[in-house]
C-alpha cells in the first residue's frame, strides 16, 4: 500500500507542497483548508451557502455549488490552485502593481485564470456573540485595502468597453469636490456616493459573481472544543459583500461625527469607479494611500459578528453541515502533524486551569 503524502481534500495540483512543513503555517493554512472543505462539501452533493442581492438591494441566501465557485469542476484533473497570486485579468484595469488574492482558480493547461476569491476562515461564535444563545453566534470578518480593490475591479470589468455608461450613472455632481484628501469636502457627499454606488450594482446585478468564500468553524461557546457540527461554507457575492459595509454605513452616517472604516470603504469604491469611469483605469495605491483620513490602512474594515448574523442566519449558521470527524478526511497524509499554530500566551492560561488551583 502506497503511504498517502499530506495534503488536503481534492488539492491535486497547486503551487503549495503540501509535504513540507512550512506549507502548513497559520497564513497558508487559512486559505488552503478551505479550498479543501469546499471540496469535500461537493464530494458530499453539498453546495455552498450564498449570499447574493436582489434587486432591492437586500441580502438574500441561495446556494452555489464548488463547480460555480470555481469556474470548473473540483474534481477535474485540468483544474489548478493557484493560492496567493494576482488574478491576471485585471491587470489592465489598474494602474500599478496587481494585488493577490488568496486563492485564484486556474486551468492547468493553459494558466487561464478562472476565478479570483477571497478566504475568510472566521470562528463562531466571535467575542461579540459568545455569550449569546447559539441561535445568535456570528462571525467577525476583517477585510484588507486589497479585498476592495478586487471589488471594485469586479464591477469596473463590467464597464471595460462602455465607460461611458459608468459616467452617467455616476454624474457630475462630484466635480465639485476639489480636495478628495480632505474630510470635509467629502463629507456630505457620501450619501450621493452611495446613492451612486446601489445605482452601478442595480445596472448589472445579472452579472454579480462570488468573491469571498467563508468557511466557518464552530466551537462550544468561547471554549477551544469544536462542536459536533463544526463547518460549514458561506460565500458571498461581489455585490453582497458590498452591502455589508455600505449597510453598516448608512447607519452610521445619521451619528458619526467622523470617517468611520466602513465609510471610508465606500469612498475608496466610490473613488475607485469614478476614476475607472474617467480614465479606464483604477490607480489604487494612490486612492488607498491619500484617502486615509488619519486611520491606518492595515484592513479597510472589519464588522462583528452581531453584524453579520443579520446577513447569515440559517440553520447551517446555527448547526453548520460537517462534523469534526469528518475533519479526518479533508486533512490527509497526517498532514495534522505538521500544523504549526500560534502559541498566545492568553490560550494557555486558558487551556491551563490547573494553574489556579
Amino acid at each position: 500500500m502506497v503511504e498517502q503524502k499530506p495534503g488536503l481534500f481534492g488539492i491535486t495540483y497547486s503551487n503549495r507542497d503540501f509535504a513540507q512543513a512550512d506549507t502548513w503555517g497559520k497564513n497558508q493554512f487559512n486559505s488552503s483548508f478551505p479550498a479543501g472543505l469546499t471540496n469535500y462539501l461537493s464530494s458530499k452533493e453539498l453546495d455552498n451557502i450564498y449570499l447574493f442581492l436582489d434587486k432591492d438591494l437586500k441580502v438574500q441566501h441561495g446556494t452555489i455549488s464548488t463547480t460555480e465557485l470555481f469556474g470548473i469542476s473540483p474534481t477535474s484533473d485540468n483544474l489548478f490552485f493557484s493560492f496567493e497570486s494576482p488574478f491576471t485579468p485585471y491587470q489592465q484595469l489598474l494602474i500599478g502593481h496587481l494585488p493577490r488574492v488568496d486563492l485564484v482558480t486556474q486551468l492547468r493547461s493553459n494558466g487561464q485564470s478562472l476565478r479570483p476569491i477571497e478566504v475568510k476562515l472566521t470562528a463562531l461564535p466571535d467575542n461579540s456573540t459568545c455569550d449569546l444563545s447559539e441561535e445568535y453566534y456570528g462571525c467577525e470578518i476583517v477585510i484588507r485595502p486589497d479585498t476592495i480593490v478586487y471589488l471594485a475591479c469586479s464591477i469596473a470589468a463590467n464597464f471595460k468597453d462602455n465607460k461611458q455608461e459608468l459616467q452617467e450613472l455616476i454624474g457630475n455632481e462630484f466635480e465639485q469636490i476639489g480636495d478628495w484628501a480632505i474630510g470635509e469636502n467629502i463629507w456630505l457627499n457620501i450619501p450621493k456616493m452611495i446613492i451612486a454606488i446601489d445605482k452601478i450594482i442595480l445596472s448589472i446585478i445579472e452579472k454579480q459573481e462570488p468573491i469571498l468564500m467563508q468557511p466557518i468553524w464552530k466551537t462550544i461557546g468561547k471554549s477551544p472544543k469544536l462542536a459536533k457540527n463544526c463547518l460549514d461554507v458561506f460565500v458571498w457575492s461581489n455585490f453582497a459583500f458590498a452591502q455589508l459595509f455600505v449597510d453598516v454605513a448608512r447607519g452610521e452616517l445619521s451619528e458619526a461625527t467622523r470617517i468611520t472604516r466602513q465609510i471610508r470603504t465606500i469612498i475608496w469604491l466610490f473613488k475607485m469607479l469614478y476614476d475607472f469611469g474617467k480614465n479606464g483605469q483604477i490607480n489604487h495605491s494612490k486612492i488607498i494611500d491619500e484617502l486615509s483620513f488619519n486611520t491606518r490602512n492595515d484592513k479597510a474594515f472589519s464588522v462583528s459578528g452581531r453584524i453579520t448574523h443579520r446577513f447569515m442566519i440559517c440553520d447551517e449558521l446555527t448547526n453548520p453541515r460537517i462534523q469534526k470527524n469528518e475533519i479526518k478526511n479533508i486533512i490527509l497524509g497526517g498532514g495534522q502533524n505538521l500544523l504549526s499554530p500560534e502559541r498566545r500566551f492568553d490560550a494557555i492560561i486558558y487551556n491551563s486551569p490547573e494553574l489556579f488551583d
